[in-house]
């Protein structure tokens, strides 16, 4: 007997949802009709056209199938709950299916766990496909594991074996079978499905294609799981508008479409779309930047090298408008190497938004997103979302307002807007074994990818970074990669990843080795050989027809800067006399040393040395987030170019000295008079070089007129030179002699460094294969060689251990794709730690702690904030949202030192014995958080470590002798 839903009674009495505390409970059929006709409208109206068209390309019958598989698979995708195992967990509903004469095994309540519904809805699917349609095991495979896959992790074969040999947890026998055949019969003519499956039979099936049909299932299963928009109870699931208003109701916001770029000449482009003096044209870069976006193949990859201050970041968004355009991507996402970095350049991109005209711009706000574990302390941001609802703060020419949507804002969702900004992990994570992986490349799919800062990865995230180039690529979506200190090996290696997702992984018989520091591939004297030996600069590297690379010189846009180097002394006594003899008339200098303890040492003699006269300052990474974020704005409001400082109405210190790690690296802009820097690899001595005479200005100091850069942080009268301790616990010791190999010359011949003209010669040649540096040198650089080539492969290794695999060839399953995973990236507050240890090669986790202060019995938030210091903490409840936003401000990382080797364990159980507090366990923000209770004086204890921190200076940590006597 059937009813109007073209179902039986026994398959309308198979339960799907429950809403136990109510007594409600719902159809499976429902919630499966729900989920496709959820999953037809995010066809019809939310995904880019880019990921439509990469879906139907993979289908004989085009679009029209693409719509249908979706719609298909989203409407079986818990067909696994029609099974014994499933059905069991509730009571009365069980009670009610055995009284219509399903059977259930008592052994199922021992073993169902077993048998989760994804996986058994897989082998259902499969045994289904089959029996009834004649497909092989093999070619059900490929689709069967979307429905396996849609609790975020594909089965693995020992998941599909535990239930192949627990027959009756599926229900094999009886009613069992019968009803699921029902379903997926009823489904399959629901979804227009039925006569398509002899020609998807045929189809082999690509595995980015199975990962984007994933995400899309778990897209549509999470909103027409959500009761507040799909409710049930009282027959309310045969309502007649019943999607319509819960697809009112979640009002997500359409892609992207731009336009109005394809007459546009760059200089107009770049008028219209950033500010730029009158009269001002585009930079060479720039110019260059944008005719490859319009001519190069697509997909496609384009690596940009030019110098700081070329203006890459606008050639990357006046790229982005035309690839979108071209390849139908709805949005973008921009990857920085830090927080800092991503917050800074979320400000640009609003910017960049509210100038940005829209096909679409009278069908609701462009939707954006700050993507990583601390976004909600960034203020634009946390501006922007207002209590779960859109919120615009910002209209383009058109009159499109720029919202955070507060559905694309939940956990695992964010990468799912439009336009996001974000650190490089948050890509990285594209390439880890982390549950819903499949949503993160859903994301990225859709949009033009733009990777800043790429020197600045090392060889263990670099293995990550190319397997998500190759996933990128294989999904066809265009990619744009900036960087000023490229090494050639680099550039190869990553165009090669690229290729090998575009175009398939090509395996050479035998590749000789080619030394990278960042992890770059071992490449050939094939395609990518000039990709190697090309040593121009400004340089933009683009991908080609098949494997044959383009590479594209460009003018610099005329600024030069010739600095001197000069070697001292690592002698801070000699130092200070040393500055003081510069600073006789005044000035800024920066010194920049490569550890947080040299940093501080140097700083507190210098001070000593120097006298109240010259003021010194520190910047480093031991500060909590709220001081750092102080500091950084300080820094730039400060030492920044002279538009800056005149807008805000300042003018530079007469003399000041600031003592910085590598937070002065890059993406600050700051223009010293001075530059002091400790031997470090070549490319990032050439970010800190950017620090130096970074704009001109007027009235520099007599001695400081001409820039100048003192290189210390080793002995030099060793040879080779012997960089200091700290620094060869940073930096291989081989890159740090090479890097003096190259630059000894310059200082020895009394010659310039000539930037940009001399930026490529010196990266390339400290990181070739040619012998550098004297004949005598070579024994002990051949040594640390040898020591850095052990390093790369151990860390090449262990990336290995969670990264996802290489793309397979069409058809093969993405069973056992995420065997070893690492479960969730991301904690209900947000926090991707768990994440960015895997992605990043740190010998100890990263740990971080939030900063209060105790005071008597209470603990009260840092008293020298600005905003909320002071303020008493509860312990007995969870702290207002006001309050837990201070705390979360005064996050704190602690140094390796304390953390390495087995001390993140100790260090755990101290702190949850001495500042849990159970009313904070389940809160949304505060949730797994660390508290570290510093006196009123700065001080605390933490296992064999006494730390120290002030606003000023930071954290201090001194190992504790904890021996009796």
């Amino acid at each position: 007997m059937t009813d109007q839903h073209g179902l039986s009674e026994r398959a309308r009495l198979v339960w799907g949802k429950t809403n136990r505390d109510r007594g409600f409970w719902l159809p499976l059929y429902r919630h499966l009709a729900d989920s496709a006709d959820v999953a037809g409208l995010l066809w019809d109206v939310w995904l880019p056209a880019a990921v439509r068209t990469r879906i139907a390309a993979a289908l004989p019958g085009g679009a029209d199938d693409g719509r249908r598989l979706v719609c298909w698979l989203a409407g079986i995708h818990d067909i696994g709950k029609a099974t014994p195992a499933f059905a069991w967990q509730v009571k009365h509903l069980r009670v009610a299916m055995a009284d219509a004469g399903f059977d259930f095994d008592q052994q199922v309540e021992t073993n169902r766990l077993c048998a989760p519904h994804g996986p058994a809805g897989h082998l259902a699917l499969i045994d289904w496909l089959t029996a009834a349609h004649g497909w092989s095991r093999s070619q059900a495979g490929a689709y069967a594991v979307v429905v396996g896959g849609h609790h975020g992790v594909p089965p693995t074969d020992a998941d599909l074996l535990c239930i192949r040999d627990r027959p009756y947890l599926l229900g094999v026998d009886g009613h069992w079978p019968e009803v699921r055949a029902e379903l997926l019969r009823w489904m399959s003519q629901r979804t227009d499905t039925t006569d398509r499956l002899p020609a998807w039979r045929e189809v082999a099936l690509p595995q980015p294609v199975q990962v984007l049909l994933t995400a899309i299932v778990i897209v549509a299963d999470w909103i027409a799981s959500n009761d507040d928009y799909f409710p049930y109870g009282y027959r309310q699931e045969d309502a007649p508008d019943r999607l319509a208003r819960a697809w009112e109701e979640l009002d997500l916001p359409i892609p992207w479409r731009p336009v109005g770029v394809e007459g546009l000449d760059t200089g107009d482009l770049f008028a219209r779309r950033f500010e730029m003096p009158a009269g001002a044209q585009p930079y060479p870069v720039q110019v260059a930047v944008v005719e490859q976006a319009r001519t190069m193949p697509l997909p496609g990859l384009l690596i940009v090298e030019a110098p700081m201050g070329e203006g890459k970041t606008e050639a990357a968004l006046a790229a982005v408008e035309i690839l979108a355009r071209r390849s139908g991507a709805g949005g973008c996402f921009l990857a920085l190497p830090t927080r800092a970095t991503g917050d800074a350049m979320f400000s640009r991109v609003l910017t960049w938004l509210s100038r940005l005209p829209d096909a679409d711009r009278d069908r609701g706000a462009r939707d954006a997103a700050l993507a990583h574990g601390k976004a909600m302390l960034n203020d634009e941001y946390s501006r922007l979302y207002r209590g779960g609802l859109p919120s615009a703060i910002a209209e383009d020419e058109g009159g499109t307002e720029t919202a955070v949507h507060g559905w694309l804002a939940g956990r695992k969702r964010k990468m799912l807007t439009s336009f996001v900004v974000g650190t490089v992990d948050q890509l990285l994570f594209a390439a880890l074994q982390a549950r819903h992986v499949a949503l993160r490349h859903l994301g990225l799919a859709g949009k033009v990818v733009v990777i800043d800062e790429a020197h600045a990865y090392d060889v263990y995230m670099s293995r990550y970074l190319d397997r998500a180039l190759e996933w990128l690529a294989a999904h066809g979506v265009p990619v744009v990669i900036l960087s000023a200190t490229l090494p050639a090996a680099r550039r190869a290696g990553m165009m090669r990843a690229y290729d090998d997702g575009r175009l398939g992984v090509r395996r050479a018989a035998s590749r000789p080795r080619r030394w990278s520091r960042d992890g770059g591939r071992d490449t050939t004297a094939d395609s990518y050989q000039s990709l190697l030996d090309d040593l121009r600069y400004p340089l933009l590297s683009v991908s080609g027809v098949d494997r044959q690379p383009v590479t594209v010189e460009c003018a610099a846009s005329g600024r030069s800067l010739d600095v001197r180097l000069e070697r001292v002394d690592d002698d801070l006594g000699g130092l200070a006399a040393r500055l003081r003899a510069e600073l006789v008339d005044g000035g800024c200098v920066l010194v920049i040393r490569n550890t947080v303890a040299r940093v501080l040492e140097a700083a507190a003699e210098l001070r000593k040395h120097l006298g109240p006269e010259v003021a010194v300052t520190v910047a480093h990474s031991r500060f909590m987030a709220a001081d750092r974020a102080v500091k950084d704005a300080w820094l730039r409001d400060t030492f920044g170019s002279p538009a800056h400082l005149a807008k805000l109405g300042r003018s530079r210190p007469a003399c000041h000295v600031v003592v910085a790690s590598q937070v002065a690296e890059q993406s600050l802009d700051i223009d010293f008079d001075l530059l002091v820097t400790d031997l470090a690899p070549v490319d990032l001595i050439l970010q800190r070089v950017g620090r130096l005479h970074r704009h001109q200005r007027s009235g520099r100091p007599a001695r400081l007129v001409r820039p100048r850069c003192l290189l210390t942080g080793a002995d030099w009268s060793t040879e080779p030179p012997t960089p200091v301790d700290g620094s060869t616990r940073v930096y291989e010791r081989f890159t740090l002699l090479r890097a003096a190999a190259v630059l000894l010359p310059q200082i020895d011949g009394n010659a310039h460094l000539r930037l940009p003209q001399g930026i490529a010669p010196l990266v390339q040649a400290a990181y070739g294969t040619e012998p550098v540096g004297p004949e005598s040198w070579h024994p002990v650089v051949a040594e640390a060689a040898v020591t850095a080539q052990r390093h790369e492969e151990a860390a090449g290794e262990r990336a290995k251990t969670f990264r996802i695999g290489a793309v397979r060839q069409p058809g093969t399953s993405l069973v056992g794709w995420l065997n070893a995973s690492v479960g969730d990236t991301e904690t209900a507050g947000g926090n991707e730690r768990r994440g960015r240890a895997h992605v990043r090669d740190d010998s100890a986790e990263a740990l971080e702690v939030l900063i209060l202060v105790r005071r008597g019995d209470e603990l009260v938030t840092p008293p020298w904030l600005d905003e909320g210091g002071g303020v008493v903490v509860p312990t007995d409840f969870a702290p207002s949202r006001k309050v837990a936003r201070t705390m979360l401000r005064c996050a704190l990382p602690l140094p390796r030192a304390i953390t390495a080797n087995g001390g993140i364990d100790r260090i755990i159980a101290e702190l949850e014995s001495r500042n849990a507090f159970a009313a904070w366990e389940k809160d949304a923000m505060l949730g797994g958080e660390l508290i570290l209770d510093l006196d009123e004086q700065g001080r605390s204890r933490l296992t064999d470590f006494a730390l120290t921190y002030d606003q000023f200076s930071g954290l201090r940590v001194e190992r504790v002798d904890r021996r009796p006597g």
